[in-house]
């Protein structure tokens, strides 16, 4: 299964069957097209047996040392305006 997520991961980003070949070690693209072919169904049935994760709400709040810290660096420091 991981194999055949790779290869269609590296079909899909370079559209190129002989780098996905290449990827996956094979010395002929015929080896090759059997990890880049998918039957409908499973797809349809991978993406039902996925369950979206339950997120609650919430608003973060920094800590005061977090604060502290981030005052403290030298990337928070403002350069003062010259009057160029």
């Amino acid at each position: 299964m991981l194999r055949h997520t790779f290869a269609l991961m590296v079909l899909q980003a370079t559209k190129d069957m002989r780098k996905v070949s290449l990827w996956l070690g094979h010395a002929s693209v015929q080896t090759t097209e059997m990890y880049t072919r998918i039957d409908p169904s499973v797809k349809l049935e991978a993406l039902e047996s996925v369950v979206a994760p339950r997120l609650r709400s919430a608003r973060f709040r920094a800590t005061g040392k977090l604060i502290a810290s981030l005052n403290a660096a030298p990337f928070m420091h403002r350069r003062k305006a010259t009057g160029r």
